[in-house]
């Protein structure tokens, strides 16, 4: 049986050394269908987000980091959406489900934030994480229109642990929304 998502800690760039080096996840690859319970009781398939760039988190509620992220995320769905962008949060650990009401207070979310227990869905088979590495968070995952993972960045990347996260978020936003740019540009609608 696979870690407890619920036992996962969140990483600091100090403690990155504790992390285990890991083979690459095959990417690009198709985003498997994941379920995000809401608190509202009605579920959220990212399915339904086919058509628009998304950036899912996976994030711990009480993960300073995580919480770091979201503020992050918070600030640059504000800047992106009008361009199409989506961001969705799935927290990940124990008692989730009780806690992202007030997570979503706290922080002001202005994007979808749910839960979802299904460690091993989550683990090996959206996130493909190499079996016995910890997950460091907050895991981000960049999804372009057609519902393929471009990118994955877990807490201990330098891409989130370092300095420039924001700047290294924002980039890989821009990246997906060029991404349509350039195949409508090279495919204009037909009359």
């Amino acid at each position: 049986m696979r870690t407890s998502l619920a036992a996962l800690i969140c990483v600091a760039a100090a403690s990155s050394a504790l992390v285990l080096p890991s083979p690459a996840q095959q990417l690009p690859r198709k985003a498997l269908d994941l379920k995000v319970d809401m608190p509202n009781g009605k579920p959220i398939q990212l399915s339904s987000y086919k058509g628009k760039p998304v950036v899912l988190a996976f994030i711990l509620t009480t993960c300073s980091h995580c919480q770091y992220t979201t503020g992050l995320l918070v600030k640059l769905e504000k800047e992106f959406a009008p361009k199409g962008l989506q961001v969705l949060e799935c927290a990940v650990n124990s008692n989730a489900d009780a806690l992202v009401p007030g997570f979503v207070q706290q922080f002001k979310t202005t994007f979808p934030v749910g839960y979802n227990f299904d460690q091993d869905f989550i683990l090996d088979k959206f996130l493909q994480h190499p079996a016995g590495k910890v997950p460091s968070m907050p895991i981000l995952v960049f999804i372009d229109r057609t519902g393929t993972i471009r990118a994955e960045h877990e807490g201990s990347d330098d891409f989130i642990s370092g300095a420039s996260q924001e700047q290294n978020i924002r980039g890989e936003i821009q990246k997906l929304l060029a991404a349509h740019a350039t195949s409508s540009a090279n495919h204009p609608p037909r009359d």
